[in-house]
């Protein structure tokens, strides 16, 4: 068992609900004091959610793009907090958004995929986390890199963070032709099998990067035994300053989290087979060839349209 797991054997039971997944809701970036208090209100008249999130800082790949509102919108994560009762969570990117966090009292912090692919990054974060204790969840790297996944997860358990979890985002592609980030699962497995006692979310909202194909990427993270889901919300998508086209609304939301089966987890990685879990591998190799041969399709009937004009 490595440092990690040993560390975390116990103490990743901060992330349980009663057995059920975690839910955590809320925009891709926090616009505006009403926008925020409204999202959040009519997220908790659904009753499905147990966690509040909201962008704060967007690192985002070009310059001139919504880059988040900023400090400004803590207060109102702060207050979204006061009026609901439920916990707030932010992406944080350097150690000045770590003590800003840690100033308006957000519950759970994670780092961003664009972060976690920098191990600079990461450590300063972590360095800024010595003795603190707070929750932090570490989004997969853009590209399909396992160590560096991982190593975002032990950078900050060597500085004494013992509650640790992982977020399955999906991976940057340049084929990719149906989801804006690919899912990979077997890529979450992987750091399932090397954490199995590090929770581990879903967030169907960036692998999907539209709305039509959520609730399907949420039952497959059930399926798989996730430990929560992470899914984009906003009062008014359309109109939303980043991300419009994979947020829902919270009614929406409400909707599509009744709609999904709940299997119950197996908690007890030991009793799993190893024919059970080849048997999953393999299962999951097979909706991955299919997956990247609905892409190749999709760019062999573009290749036709090209040719006729």
């Amino acid at each position: 068992m490595s440092t990690v797991e040993t560390a975390n054997a116990t103490a990743n039971n901060w992330l349980n609900t009663e057995g059920k997944p975690v839910i955590i809701a809320g925009p891709c970036s926090v616009e505006t004091e009403d926008q925020m208090i409204q999202t959040a209100q009519r997220l908790k008249a659904t009753g499905k959610v147990n966690m509040l999130r909201g962008g704060i800082w967007k690192p985002r790949t070009r310059p001139g793009m919504f880059e988040g509102i900023g400090a400004k919108g803590l207060p109102w994560m702060q207050k979204a907090k006061e009026l609901t009762g439920l916990p707030i969570t932010i992406e944080v990117a350097k150690a000045s958004h770590v003590e800003l966090a840690l100033e308006f009292g957000v519950d759970v912090l994670w780092i961003g995929a664009r972060t976690t692919v920098n191990p600079f990054s990461v450590q300063e974060i972590a360095d800024a986390l010595r003795g603190v204790d707070i929750p932090v969840l570490v989004k997969n790297p853009i590209n399909p890199d396992l160590a560096l996944w991982l190593g975002g997860v032990e950078r900050l358990e060597k500085v004494g963070v013992t509650r640790l979890g992982g977020i399955h985002r999906g991976f940057s592609n340049s084929s990719e032709k149906i989801f804006r980030n690919r899912p990979q699962w077997q890529m979450a497995i992987d750091f399932k099998t090397a954490l199995p006692n590090v929770p581990l979310i879903n967030d169907p909202s960036h692998i999907c990067g539209r709305r039509d194909l959520l609730a399907s990427v949420a039952q497959k993270a059930m399926d798989l035994n996730f430990d929560g889901l992470m899914i984009e919300s906003h009062i008014t998508p359309d109109e939303a300053w980043s991300d419009a086209k994979q947020q829902i609304t919270p009614e929406v939301f409400g909707d599509l989290i009744s709609a999904l089966t709940f299997r119950k987890h197996n908690v007890d990685a030991a009793e799993k087979t190893q024919l059970d879990q080849l048997r999953k591998d393999i299962d999951l190799i097979d909706e991955e060839i299919i997956h990247v041969l609905a892409s190749r399709m999709k760019v062999a009937r573009e290749i036709g349209r090209a040719k006729i004009l």
